[in-house]
């Protein structure tokens, strides 16, 4: 006669129990608060407002220091740079996925740059953080969620938190992470990296680093890791799975103007206003302007050679952003660097 054992669901299905928590909408400081800001920091723009219109664009100091404008600024009620105030976090939804665990879709179409939600939990000490590691450790829990403020705060949401701790990694995100000066206090906000449709899976780069065992990455990302906390490899430019890489984004991103002129398909150094181009300002001006979404090959200081799609130009800068392998954005003067436009 067989004894009569206790049921248990198997591994498998208690992992993909989802972790109960408390919603929360703003930080919960278990540790000394940072004062608020009793004036601007030193920190102010000199935006000014106009009738009718709205300020503190792509231009606003505050912005471009990831600092909120402060009463000191004199941009009034119709500035945009309050993404934590006035801007809503984008309409999402839990959903189940195969290999891992929770995640989030968006449930509308976001643009690239807009402020998607603010990533909040218990604020808790370098020496709190370390013990409640270790406790899940011993625990067996394998999902942390855990992001470093500065070197001795942390925003803990695994008990405490909001929907942003169910977005997953990816070596290929759509949102990043931005730490941002608000009133004296340091916050978290996930900010669209390239337009996003809704039903698209909400993701950014971990940038992990490693608590006890290897985790395999499940993103399924052309170009992944493989491995949670992995350094992205040393662009490979022979490599198919790299150009179909970089493809792919172009494919999947909404459409935009292109009117690149079929036979100037070769730009070296950048061609404007640079001494050895083969191009004057006025004939390749065209290709700052209208290359939105090409494929291009370039010299960059940083990472040599490497392919990178073109996503937008700023015509006050004169300097592009460019998407490049592993998902990683980069603002660059095109006229200073070696590139062409590759054939896809």
């Amino acid at each position: 006669m067989i004894s009569p054992v206790e049921f248990q669901l198997p591994d498998s299905m208690k992992k993909q129990k989802p972790m109960p928590y408390t919603f929360i909408r703003r930080n919960i400081y278990l540790t000394k608060k940072i004062r608020k800001r009793v004036e601007d920091d030193g920190i102010f723009c000199s935006c000014s407002p106009s009738m009718g219109s709205n300020v503190c664009g792509r231009d606003c100091l505050c912005g471009m220091l990831l600092s909120s404008c402060s009463p000191s600024c004199r941009c009034g009620s119709s500035c945009l740079n309050k993404p934590f105030h006035q801007r809503p976090m984008k309409k999402m939804k839990l959903v189940k996925t195969e290999k891992c665990g929770e995640g989030l879709v968006a449930d509308e179409d976001i643009k690239i740059g807009e402020f998607v939600i603010e990533y909040v939990g218990e604020v808790i000490d370098d020496k709190t953080c370390e013990e409640r590691l270790w406790k899940m450790k011993h625990r067996g829990e394998t999902n942390f969620y855990l992001c470093e403020i500065n070197r001795d705060m942390v925003i803990d949401a695994t008990y405490k938190g909001n929907k942003s701790r169910y977005i997953n990694h990816s070596c290929w995100p759509n949102t990043e992470m931005q730490k941002w000066r608000i009133e004296g206090e340091t916050r978290i906000g996930i900010f669209a990296t390239r337009d996003i449709r809704k039903g698209e899976h909400l993701t950014y780069d971990y940038q992990f680093v490693q608590f006890g065992a290897d985790q395999d990455c499940h993103c399924g990302a052309l170009g992944c890791r493989q491995k949670l906390g992995a350094k992205a490899s040393k662009p490979n430019l022979s490599s198919d799975a790299t150009l179909e890489l970089v493809v792919c984004e172009m494919e999947t991103s909404p459409a935009r103007l292109k009117t690149i002129p079929a036979e100037h398909n070769d730009y070296p150094n950048g061609g404007q206003y640079s001494g050895s181009s083969t191009f004057g300002p006025d004939e390749s001006k065209g290709c700052f302007d209208n290359c939105i979404d090409a494929l291009i090959e370039l010299v960059h200081p940083v990472h040599n050679r490497c392919l990178g799609i073109i996503t937008r130009f700023d015509k006050y800068s004169r300097k592009h952003t460019i998407m490049l392998e592993g998902g990683v954005l980069d603002i660059l003067d095109m006229s200073k660097v070696e590139w062409k436009i590759r054939e896809v």
